[in-house]
């Protein structure tokens, strides 16, 4: 007789807890294999990838075990209407408020491909009322690939692949509640995903055989935009070309472009969240970002995709650093970032290529467990982040600043750091007010917060 095991996320639903283990060891190996657990199982938020191919696993594997204990002990019906029940709880939570994919099958034929050549991914939901004419376009985020190893691995996840992705539920600056988003909310919102590892820039033609690695972000994302187009952007009386993360630095490096393809009677913006990463020294005093981003734009042929108003004047590879892109924009952008970014404090200012004793390993993991000397490195870290920020005369027309004091890493997409009770807070003004007053033309503004530990509303956390 096989040993049978019950998975732990499962124990905490109410009406598991009390079933027999159910799962064998085999069966544990399958759903551990299966990409991270989603809120509905383990009981934490999950911000971009509700998995319901996991639950369909678990469902399945619990479905049979069920039947085959429940046949040997003489309790099939009861046994039977229970799984039946746990089936529609777990299809019912993996789909509540999901907003469905677009898979961008015709795109295939143009190479506009995933790492692995499959089709790009945009989740859409259709504007209505006052807001059909109006088209936000948000861009994940999720890192960078530099090499051909690096790159493979996402080939076996939603980061290289839409094999992998599902659909998701839309929150902050694409949430559909009018009070938890009043300037955006029934505006046609789409979340672009993001699969190609070079913020929307690569073009390789070539393939390489043995990786079967495609470099094309920048098809994607041209392919994703001409589709949009067709379904009525065209027609936009206001965009705004949004972004987190590597998908925040994407709404930099394509914002003239956005603009360029919208008619030209729109009111068109762009914005970043957690998109300024800064050409910055690492703790040894190296430029590990610098080489990074280098061998980013090497790998995925991205010079010829970036804003030509910077790689006419300097290499292309310092073109992907937001501080030399922003002075040459032509159209108003909003930056939101945080001072102390916690993406950028653990691969710009302390990597672990140059953290081999590990060091700051605490510290970048929770900013209330730093040294002394460590923080002072992050308030040097602070004032290098904020001389790097365009000044008022370099500056695009209209834009607008928000820089908290938090450890944090993209606010725009939840809803807790977006706009809610108790949200962070920059001189009164909590970060969807800012940007919705901003786009809106009720106020340009240059918030930047007080160094840390000031601001008592900060939520810290790195959210991608």
């Amino acid at each position: 007789m096989p040993r049978y095991c019950r998975h732990p996320a499962l124990s905490s639903l109410p009406f598991i807890a009390s079933f027999p283990p159910l799962f064998t060891a085999q069966h544990a190996a399958t759903i551990y294999a299966t990409p991270s657990l989603p809120a509905v199982v383990t009981g934490r938020a999950s911000h971009s990838q509700p998995e319901a191919h996991l639950l369909s696993v678990i469902f399945s594997i619990f479905f049979s075990s069920t039947l085959a204990m429940a046949a040997s002990s003489g309790e099939w019906l009861s046994r039977a209407a229970m799984v039946l029940v746990l089936g529609l709880v777990v299809a019912s939570s993996a789909k509540a408020g999901d907003v469905d994919m677009v898979f961008l099958k015709s795109a295939v034929s143009t190479g506009a491909v995933c790492l692995d050549g499959s089709p790009p991914v945009y989740h859409f939901s259709p504007g209505s009322g006052s807001g059909a004419n109006n088209w936000l376009v948000h861009m994940e985020g999720g890192g960078w690939c530099r090499n051909a190893q690096e790159c493979s691995v996402r080939q076996g996840n939603f980061r290289g692949s839409s094999k992998f992705m599902r659909p998701l539920s839309f929150s902050g600056i694409i949430g559909g509640n009018q009070r938890n988003n009043p300037d955006f909310y029934n505006w046609n919102r789409i979340k672009v995903r993001y699969c190609d590892g070079s913020s929307f820039t690569g073009d390789v033609e070539t393939v390489e055989t043995s990786t079967n690695l495609h470099f094309r972000g920048a098809r994607v994302w041209n392919a994703i935009i001409e589709d949009l187009l067709a379904k009525g952007m065209s027609k936009a009386q206001n965009a705004l070309l949004s972004g987190c993360s590597a998908g925040g630095l994407a709404a930099i490096l394509h914002c003239d472009q956005f603009r360029d393809l919208l008619p030209a009677t729109a009111k068109v913006k762009c914005f970043s969240d957690a998109g300024f990463f800064v050409d910055g020294k690492d703790i040894t005093g190296n430029d590990f970002v610098r080489t990074f981003y280098k061998d980013v734009v090497n790998l995925h042929g991205s010079a010829k995709n970036l804003p030509s108003s910077c790689t006419s004047k300097m290499s292309p590879d310092l073109c992907f650093f937001p501080q030399n892109v922003v002075p040459t924009l032509r159209t108003p952008l909003f930056i939101l970032n945080a001072a102390y970014d916690a993406w950028q404090i653990k691969n710009v200012l302390a990597p672990s290529a140059a953290d081999k004793k590990k060091t700051w390993a605490k510290c970048k993991l929770d900013i209330t467990a730093c040294s002394s000397s460590q923080l002072t490195t992050l308030q040097n870290f602070r004032t290098d982040f904020l001389a790097a920020l365009p000044k008022p005369e370099q500056s695009p027309a209209n834009l607008s600043i928000f820089i908290d004091s938090c450890y944090a890493h993209c606010q725009s997409g939840s809803q807790d750091t977006w706009l809610a009770q108790g949200s962070p807070v920059v001189e009164k003004t909590q970060i969807g007010k800012a940007v919705g007053d901003w786009f809106h033309d009720r106020e340009v503004s240059r918030r930047i917060d007080c160094p840390y530990p000031c601001n008592p509303t900060c939520k810290n956390r790195d959210d991608d």
